[in-house]
């Protein structure tokens, strides 16, 4: 599952969502699993399994999928996954912070460290580049949800830090703290959300050409074809000529 900075510009590859709709559906029944494992296994009582619950409906993930998926930690079944943080750097100096689930960190390792250093990239050391984002909260609602107006005003009622709003949806940024009090006081009014999670927000942002774009997409994709890796999270802003070059 790609992150953040500008979601549309790492989910711009036509198709790629349906044909790897099986490696997302893994991707999310392992997050359910672990949420599930770490708390209790009724989302009401578990934020973060609720929220992992939410951004499975959001991708069209069956009901009998989740339900497996959190009968399987109620059971004791399945693997004992760990989340490990990588960092690095992609084409043109874009900073990388790499979230996995894993139940063997030394293949965990090899896959993410050859997949960078393949696209132009290399990892670095732990802090590298984390200090360079903000650990927030993030709400994801579709546009569906109502205007910019109407969601900004919601958020500022609820308690969140900042609204940004685009023909794509609308990210509504948090405290770490407050992520899912806000996300529970925005509910009845914009219904559930598509997500909400901790996020890595950059405080600055790196644009990128034509060339490195491509290779930043290669990068991308390999991290997302690995089932280890949750979510990646980048500081690269891409000019719309240049997306429309790349199709």
């Amino acid at each position: 599952m790609a992150g953040h900075s500008k979601f549309k510009n790492i989910m711009h590859r036509k198709g790629a969502q349906d044909k790897k709709r099986s490696a997302m559906f893994s991707k999310l029944s392992r997050e359910i699993t672990v949420a599930a494992k770490m708390g209790l296994a009724d989302p009401d009582m578990n934020p973060r399994l609720r929220a992992a619950i939410n951004a499975a409906k959001a991708q069209s993930m069956p009901k009998d999928n989740i339900q497996r998926a959190i009968d399987k930690a109620s059971k004791g079944e399945g693997d004992n996954y760990e989340e490990i943080r990588y960092e690095g750097f992609g084409p043109a100096g874009v900073s990388l912070i790499i979230e996995a689930l894993t139940d063997n960190r030394n293949r965990t390792a090899t896959n993410v460290r050859t997949a960078v250093s393949k696209n132009g990239g290399n990892l670095g050391t732990a802090g590298s580049v984390s200090h360079g984002f903000d650990r927030l909260g993030l709400i994801s609602y579709p546009p569906s949800a109502g205007d910019a107006e109407k969601v900004f005003e919601a958020a500022l009622e609820a308690g969140a830090e900042d609204v940004t709003s685009s023909e794509d949806g609308h990210e509504i940024w948090t405290g770490q703290g407050e992520l899912h009090e806000v996300a529970k006081a925005l509910e009845p009014v914009l219904g559930e959300s598509e997500g909400a999670k901790l996020a890595w927000r950059p405080q600055t942002m790196v644009t990128v050409g034509a060339d490195d774009a491509a290779t930043l997409f290669k990068l991308l994709d390999a991290l997302d074809d690995d089932d280890d890796v949750q979510t990646v999270w980048g500081n690269y802003e891409i000019p719309d000529d240049v997306m429309e070059k790349l199709g």
